[in-house]
């Protein structure tokens, strides 16, 4: 490689022939991103960014066991690569043995696209978007409404190389679309989300369409209690729940009796039937629309993540399966403490109950209760029941006999989906959605709007 040199996987390369450890797992990710941003119906900023990540992960073997030691960097240039592999191996030399210590992965040699330049965007991604978005902008200053927002996509090209002669690549794009549609003098605010892999499925006068309506429905106010109501909670809502729900689901601590999934004697409550509706919860990187990583690709070594596990082929695992806990995450470290198969974590979800009604159709089916548009501001408060808190936001609606009648204020609430999955009384279609808490980590998620008879509104919030 000259010195001069920045081809991805010749990095790659370079940095696994100079690693003296007795073994290297080394990660190349080229990223580049294209943004727009609009407040006030006009644009207000645009760019393109572009930058490279390498991260070297070192093993050493020794008397007490494997040491790993972690390095990451930016911009890495020829001349910075040994320091960088040296630093990895120093740190390797210096720490303990690792815990999760596996054999590094084998497997096929070589991708045929590894030798391949990175994908990239640009700000051609928006060329059809743009336009619609201006359309927009004009519709909503004729109907007396504000529009505000982003739009991002970036895509990470990943460059997996082992000293065991693995030589991986997946391009990864995400896109995501926020926005909010505001009266002139702020008093109502209404939100919409989307993500997308290249913005050709989203569509702006769509999604004012439908902010333009809950403004409307936001000019009569009712004043409602802290309370359990039947709610109605939308599919970024529900995302947002059960990425959490994802997020501890780990099979270690759940035999070790610190989570929700726990029972007692140090055993799981896998098997157990979580739903009475015939809810699958699931990951799978070939889903269409949703693709993800279809190999584990670990920067660092946590709880439900392991270094040692890069490049393991990943498969459609099912979470939930008709209502009942099937599968917890594991690395192949935690599978062979706790007893369970090996289930790594995968970068999509999909809960579907076979359900066929859409979110108007459920509002029309509705005696009384709540509508919300999103959650933010979630926080754990009991790891052992997995009680979630957080806030309303965006819209808090009122139903009667099948029409929304009004906003209502915002609520703190405290529940666990884990719970609400077992209270839920109906479920809708599946589609797309962004979810809004959880958008800046997790953006590919497909869910359906949920029925709760007796969500917990905890207490009157007076934020936004």
């Amino acid at each position: 490689m000259s010195r001069a040199s920045s081809k991805p996987y010749e990095i790659v390369e370079r940095a696994l022939e100079l690693s003296t450890a007795d073994g290297c797992v080394v990660i190349a990710d080229e990223q580049s991103s294209a943004n727009l941003r609009w407040a006030g119906n006009a644009l207000t900023t645009n760019g393109v960014t572009r930058g490279r990540t390498l991260t070297v992960i070192a093993t050493v073997d020794g008397a007490e066991g494997t040491a790993t030691g972690v390095v990451s960097r930016s911009a890495v240039t020829a001349d910075e690569l040994e320091p960088l592999v040296r630093a990895a191996e120093a740190a390797a030399r210096a720490a303990g043995p690792a815990e999760d210590t596996q054999p590094l992965v084998t497997g096929v040699p070589q991708a045929p696209e590894f030798r391949e330049a990175p994908a990239e965007t640009s700000s051609a991604v928006f060329d059809a978007f743009a336009p619609s978005l201006g359309e927009a902008f004009a519709r909503a200053r004729a109907g007396g409404r504000e529009l505000y927002g982003f739009a991002n996509h970036e895509m990470t090209s990943s460059y997996l190389g082992t000293s065991t002669g693995l030589r991986l690549r997946h391009d990864q794009p995400n896109g995501t679309l926020e926005l909010n549609a505001k009266s002139p003098d702020r008093a109502r605010s209404a939100w919409a989300g989307r993500s997308t892999r290249d913005f050709k499925d989203v569509d702006p006068a769509a999604m004012d369409e439908e902010l333009a309506k809950r403004l409307g429905w936001a000019e009569r106010r009712v004043d409602l209690p802290a309370g359990r109501y039947e709610t109605l909670l939308p599919p970024s809502a529900v995302a947002d729940l059960l990425v959490y729900q994802l997020w501890s689901s780990g099979a270690r601590d759940a035999v070790e009796g610190r989570t929700v999934f726990s029972r007692p004697g140090g055993s799981t409550r896998l098997g157990d039937t979580l739903s009475a509706l015939p809810l699958t919860l699931r990951s799978d990187p070939a889903e269409p629309g949703l693709e993800s990583a279809p190999f584990v690709l670990a920067h660092a070594s946590g709880g439900d993540t392991s270094v040692f596990d890069n490049g393991l082929p990943l498969a459609p695992t099912d979470w939930i399966r008709e209502g009942r806990l099937e599968r917890l995450i594991t690395t192949r470290h935690t599978a062979a403490l706790t007893g369970l198969p090996v289930a790594p974590d995968i970068d999509n979800l999909v809960l579907d109950a076979g359900g066929t009604k859409t979110l108007d159709e459920m509002v029309a089916d509705t005696g009384r209760g709540l509508l919300l548009t999103c959650l933010w501001y979630i926080r754990e408060v009991d790891p052992a029941t997995l009680l979630l808190t957080g806030l309303t936001r965006d819209g808090v609606y009122l139903v009667e006999d099948g029409e929304v009648v009004g906003e209502v204020n915002n609520f703190r609430f405290n529940e666990s989906p884990v719970d609400l999955l077992s209270r839920a009384t109906e479920a809708g279609v599946t589609e797309k959605t962004l979810p809004r808490e959880w958008g800046d980590w997790f953006t590919r998620a497909a869910m359906p709007a949920l029925r709760v008879p007796d969500f917990n509104m905890s207490s009157v919030s007076r934020g936004v």
